[in-house]
């Protein structure tokens, strides 16, 4: 077990400061002036082979340290292990390291895997942090040019690397769209729990998730996902078609390493073609991402939802223990 691993497994938060003032900046940011505002990107399913044909220096190893992501490599993959304390939420920290990591992997030609692990047993990336929107958004857009979650996981999705999640515990929200943004998804069957839980809110996923679960799922099991705001367990989302596999937890390690370091064997030429034809018929448009998050936007500013928001804080939202069944949680607002 890794320190991380350790620290994680033995951690319990209390309740968490949660002050209006903190939830009412997160949520005013979304009635910025700026919101919504966005510089023009391409929308281009071709920009994976685009990168292939770049001239890139590789990455000297020792650049790949984070604050909040452990990096080992191994041949052409890159094992990447998340470790935000106290429960992996996505913040401003973990945004920059994870548009850093892209940019320094995409200039690496040694590097053509990326898989992603947590270092916590119990939350993958449990959702974003929504005391801090202005921040994280602000580091997304260091990559994409856009002040958009969206926009960034919609990137992993184009990149010419071949991206693998490596999940256990829960993955809720955001967290969820980031590993729906990768190009594969493998989970732990005895501890994998997987949420949309923003209609508990009153507005929808504004990061992708209506997109690539309409499309992996079908519009009736995407619309009881998305409405229910329920928590589903690994079994179900492999018969869902939410991830590609569930398997047992002593299992899943090994299984993706092998894959992973089977996939990067192969020549790179035809890892991008494939990806770049399978996006062309899968990957929704920038437009429809766009649209998705902006209606987030003005899902949160209202006051439904912000009177949501404000109860879920008082029952325990975004600390470590009330989130083990966040799904009950939110039930209960009602």
């Amino acid at each position: 077990m890794t320190l991380e691993r350790l620290f994680f497994s033995r951690i319990r938060m209390g309740e968490t400061t949660a002050a209006a003032a903190a939830l009412v900046f997160g949520l005013a940011v979304f009635s910025s002036p700026d919101y919504g505002q966005s510089m023009t990107i391409p929308d281009t399913d071709s920009y994976v082979v685009a990168q292939a044909s770049s001239t890139r220096a590789p990455a000297e190893d020792s650049a790949m340290v984070f604050e909040t992501l452990t990096v080992r490599k191994e041949g052409a993959v890159l094992f990447v292990e998340i470790a935000a304390p106290p429960m992996n939420l996505l913040g401003p920290e973990l945004v920059r390291d994870l548009v850093s990591l892209i940019q320094r992997a995409e200039a690496d030609d040694a590097v053509q895997v990326l898989v992603f692990k947590s270092a916590d047993p119990d939350y993958f990336i449990s959702h974003v942090d929504v005391t801090r929107i202005k921040q994280y958004r602000e580091e997304a857009a260091k990559l994409t040019g856009e002040a958009s979650i969206a926009l960034l996981f919609r990137r992993l999705s184009t990149s010419r690397l071949i991206t693998i999640a490596q999940i256990e515990g829960r993955v809720r929200g955001a967290g969820s769209e980031f590993v729906l943004a990768c190009d594969m998804r493998f989970a732990a069957r005895e501890s994998a729990i997987f949420s949309q839980p923003e209609q508990a809110f009153g507005t929808i996923p504004g990061g992708g998730a209506v997109q690539h679960l309409t499309r992996l799922m079908g519009r009736a099991r995407a619309l009881e996902v998305i409405l229910s705001a329920g928590d589903y367990d690994a079994e179900l989302a492999e018969r869902y078609g939410w991830i590609n596999r569930a398997l047992p937890a002593k299992a899943l390690s090994d299984f993706v390493r092998s894959l992973a370091l089977r996939i990067a064997s192969f020549p790179a030429s035809g890892r991008v073609v494939v990806k770049e034809r399978i996006n062309a018929i899968t990957l929704a448009s920038v437009e429809d991402f766009r649209r998705d998050s902006d209606l987030f936007g003005e899902g949160v500013r209202a006051p439904e939802a912000q009177r949501q928001t404000q109860a879920a804080f008082k029952r325990g939202f975004q600390t470590r223990d009330a989130e083990m069944d966040l799904a009950r949680m939110l039930g209960d607002l009602r």
